[in-house]
Parts: structure tokens; sequence; C-alpha cells
């Protein structure tokens, strides 16, 4: 059970402070990733989000409708952008970089936040958030995936043929399901294991 934030208690909040413009938009940008790693999306209110960011709670009813609206919003800005394919040397040292870079995601604050609503929405409810993710971190990785896979068989690395869409979803959806299922944060150890025991072995000559 999540604990009860102050907001949630009824507490006073604290007097607001000005701000405009990005700067209270990434306030409560911060608050709503809060809120949700605190109290949960269903216990998720405008009004602990204004109080968590020191603002009113007409600064978030000018700019959203609804808390949905807001944490789509707020999800869109805080998932890490993509970034440029990984270029170490090495094949296994390009896909561990990709797949270091997904975990990191997975496990910072916004990971967090989208993991709350995963596990409290069912999935129709949840498919708009997933939208977001899978468009913001999900693809671009696969996408980066099979660039450095495609680049790997140019040098000869890796089988003709083998990079598949469905091969290059094998990481994602490796990661995913082990955090589905409770097996807790997948370390550094992890991320080269997925490499190693489970992407190269599918790719490489033999």
């Amino acid at each position: 059970m999540y604990p009860e934030s102050p907001a949630a208690r009824g507490e006073a909040a604290a007097v607001p402070l000005r701000r405009r413009g990005e700067a209270l938009e990434s306030a409560i940008f911060e608050a709503t990733l809060h809120q949700l790693t605190t109290v949960g999306y269903a216990r998720l209110t405008m009004e602990g989000v204004a109080a968590c960011a020191q603002t009113g709670k007409a600064a978030l009813y000018r700019r959203w409708p609804s808390k949905e609206a807001l944490v789509m919003d707020a999800l869109r800005a805080c998932l890490p952008p993509a970034r440029t394919a990984p270029d170490t040397g090495s094949l296994r040292g390009d896909l561990i970089e990709l797949v270091t870079r997904m975990r990191t995601a997975m496990f910072s604050e916004t990971g967090a936040a989208v993991r709350a609503i995963m596990n409290e929405l069912d999935h129709q409810r949840a498919h708009a958030f997933l939208e977001i993710v899978v468009a913001r971190v999900v693809e671009p990785t696969t996408r980066l995936i099979a660039e450095v896979l495609a680049r790997g068989e140019l040098r000869g690395e890796v089988r003709p043929e083998s990079v598949t869409p469905l091969v290059t979803d094998v990481v994602p959806a490796l990661m995913i399901y082990r955090i589905k299922m409770g097996c807790g944060v997948l370390g550094q150890p992890d991320a080269e294991a997925i490499v190693d025991e489970v992407l190269l072995p599918i790719v490489q000559l033999p």
C-alpha cells in the first residue's frame, strides 16, 4: 500500500511559489511523477500534484482538463529522448550499452511512475499510457538494436538475414517480462547476461 502524502491527508499545502512557463511546467511534471510513485495513480489528484509542486490547482486546470491528460504529458516530457546508436568498437559492447540505457530508463523515477500505472490499471485503461512508453522508449531501443546488428552484419559478426523485427523485440520484451514478474531491479550483470545468453546466440555466426 502506498503511504499517505500530506496532500492525501488534507494537510495544508506550502505557500505557492511564483513560477511561470517552463519552470512551472517542469515543477508540475516532477510533482506528478513523485505523486505517482508515492500515492499511486488511483489516489493521484490534481490538488495533490499542485500541493507537491507548490502551486495553485488553477495552474494545472488551465493546462490540463484531467489527471489523465496531465500524466500523459508528464510521461512524454520526462521519458528519455531517443539517442544515436553507440559505437564502442564491438558488437557486444554496443548491445550492452543499449540494454543498459533501457534498464536505466526503466528504473528511473519516470520508469517507477510507469510501473505504478501499469500495476494499477487493467490493460485497456493503461493502453494510452503504454503507447507513450512504446513510442518513447521501446521503439527507439529496438530501432537502435536493429541498427547495431545491421552494422555487425556488414562487419561479418552477425549471421546474414538474422536481423528481424522479432529478434529486435527480444530485449525489451524480456526486460518488461522480468520486471512484470517481480524479479526485482535488473542490474548491470543482468544487462550483460541478456546480451551474452540471449541476443548474441541468436544472431552470431556459429
